[in-house]
């Protein structure tokens, strides 16, 4: 009876990422950026991002394409919009129960068009009228609490018109006094 030896090698694991070390790598990383960047917008299940990968390997290394292009090409423009107002729907359905939570809260009070203020610390004196000029220090935040914008990290307050804002805006800081604090939530 024989022996046999056996070199055994490990695939890399593909849960890794991979390593940038030189410009070319951190480069090619951008262009998956990119273009997952125009893929986001689909919303992709993990089987359905392998596919995706399936469709892009075939098309760099020259494979027989398993689909017409011509068919199913003008057909990723209508996934596109129909995932997009999904997402829309849902993000509309997750932002009216917020608005729900906070206007159940102590100091809330919702309005007919449907804004949620609640006052955080009382000011005093004269609200502003929608002509008004207003300075005011601000932070913007998603449902899930993602600051998306803030002149508190700017470290300067910003001053506008308040009749040149989002309706939600206006509204609200009419209800507002001179140096209140409140929460601010506005409709989709």
């Amino acid at each position: 009876a024989g022996t046999c030896d056996a070199a055994i090698q490990s695939a890399p694991d593909a849960s890794a990422p991979p390593k940038l070390e030189t410009e070319d790598q951190k480069t090619l990383y951008a262009l998956g950026l990119l273009i997952g960047t125009n893929v986001k917008p689909f919303a992709l299940k993990p089987e359905e991002l392998a596919i995706v990968k399936a469709g892009l390997t075939d098309a760099v290394t020259g494979a027989k394409a398993q689909v017409d292009l011509n068919t199913y090409g003008p057909k990723v423009n209508e996934l596109a919009e129909r995932r997009s107002a999904s997402g829309a729907d849902e993000a509309k359905k997750q932002g009216q129960a917020f608005a729900d939570k906070v206007a159940t809260e102590k100091g809330a009070t919702k309005t007919a068009s449907g804004v949620v203020i609640r006052v955080i610390n009382a000011g005093a004196g004269a609200s502003p009228t929608a002509t008004d000029v207003v300075k005011v220090h601000y932070e913007g935040k998603l449902v899930d609490g993602t600051v998306f914008d803030s002149s508190i990290q700017r470290g300067q307050p910003i001053e506008f018109a308040l009749n040149g804002v989002v309706p939600c805006w206006t509204e609200a800081l009419q209800q507002m006094k001179k140096g209140e604090k409140a929460q601010v939530v506005c409709p989709s």
